[in-house]
């Protein structure tokens, strides 16, 4: 086992989602996607409790390049405050080294 990075986020709509990480993994920061589909989040902004749908998204890449990806992923994304989570994940040693082939 080997640890590979997860990333969660969360976007505008699916078109958002798709456009953000196709990019993604065009420019090898991650070396696959999940969209993982529609979901409510309930927070406070300004002061006062929203609501919002949004799109949630899956990274997997390579530890080292986790922090690379989500300033990428940052810059390409339309919220003012994006929210994106890094957590490592143990993996078998066939997928990590997957991501680091397909990632650079």
């Amino acid at each position: 086992m080997r640890d590979i990075a997860l990333l969660h986020a969360t976007f505008a709509d699916e078109g958002e989602a798709r456009s953000i990480g196709t990019a993604m993994v065009d420019e090898q920061l991650a070396a696959c996607v999940n969209l993982l589909g529609p979901c409510e989040s309930i927070y406070r902004w300004a002061g006062a409790i929203e609501t919002a749908g949004e799109y949630r998204a899956q990274f997997k890449t390579t530890i080292p390049l986790a922090q690379t990806l989500a300033d990428r992923i940052a810059a390409l994304h339309g919220d003012d405050l994006p929210v994106i989570e890094i957590a490592p994940v143990a993996v078998g040693e066939a997928v990590a080294a997957w991501v680091d082939d397909v990632t650079r």
